[in-house]
């Protein structure tokens, strides 16, 4: 697949370009350029990250920087099952805990939330670091939501971080989920109030928090572009309805 000319595969980060020197130095490169698009992709356009991750795992299997990688951009496309295989390979590979809820978030995907909430009781999770097990708390709470089971899900995310007024990069997202697990429950002016705690931490636009108030709110955003084209079309009408006036 084309990669552009200034994408040189510097742009990765160190400790992946560390792993890449078990690489022949030309066959790195390579692998480091398709990495780089896969990191400048998977938000926008997942697809074509996901087809990037494939040729680096063609490349460079052995590298667990490229199994997660790859399992990353299966995960973006909703392939859960090889999504999970790839980060159950790069856990075998480096022996870290840091993939523990994204691995769980997995088999929500695959439909098996129980299994979810099984690796949230596991030994591995007090060995995640601050960020992780809220992560783990995040996807713990999705999976007692799928299993129907809404207030317990409430009270899995009630914790010392989402008491704290400390604004950490979990925040919003926790906030978020708290909100609208709430608003599920039918507690609207509480999932008002954290909906607006959420927009209040989202310093980079991670939740639509904005948009869910405003929908409680009971406004309407109307797109100027789309209104313009209405207009235009309008006038479009009404011109047409005058000249065939006129020829009669």
């Amino acid at each position: 697949m084309p990669i552009p000319a200034d994408v040189t595969g510097d742009e990765i980060d160190k400790d992946v370009r560390q792993e890449l020197m078990s690489l022949p130095k030309t066959l790195a490169e390579d692998v480091a350029r398709n990495l780089v698009m896969v990191a400048k992709l998977i938000d926008e356009d997942p697809e074509q990250a996901y087809a990037y991750s494939r040729i680096a795992l063609r490349l460079a299997s052995r590298v667990a920087a490229v199994r997660e990688a790859a399992g990353f951009a299966a995960y973006a496309t909703q392939k859960y099952a090889e999504a999970l295989a790839e980060f159950r390979a790069a856990r075998r590979m480096t022996g870290s805990v840091e993939l523990w809820p994204v691995m769980a978030d997995c088999e929500r995907g695959l439909g098996r939330p129980e299994r979810a909430m099984a690796m949230a009781g596991e030994p591995e999770v007090q060995k995640l670091d601050k960020a992780g097990q809220v992560e783990m708390r995040l996807v713990a709470a999705g999976a007692r939501r799928d299993m129907g089971q809404l207030d317990a899900a409430i009270v899995t995310l009630q914790s010392p971080e989402l008491a704290s007024n400390s604004i950490q990069p979990w925040t919003a997202r926790l906030r978020y989920a708290y909100a609208d697990a709430l608003l599920e429950a039918g507690r609207e002016d509480e999932a008002r109030e954290w909906f607006a705690k959420a927009l209040e931490a989202d310093k980079d636009g991670s939740t639509d928090a904005s948009d869910r108030l405003a929908e409680m709110d009971g406004v309407e955003f109307v797109d100027a572009a789309m209104e313009d084209e209405d207009t235009d079309a309008d006038d479009d009408a009404e011109e047409l309805d005058a000249e065939d006036g006129d020829q009669r």
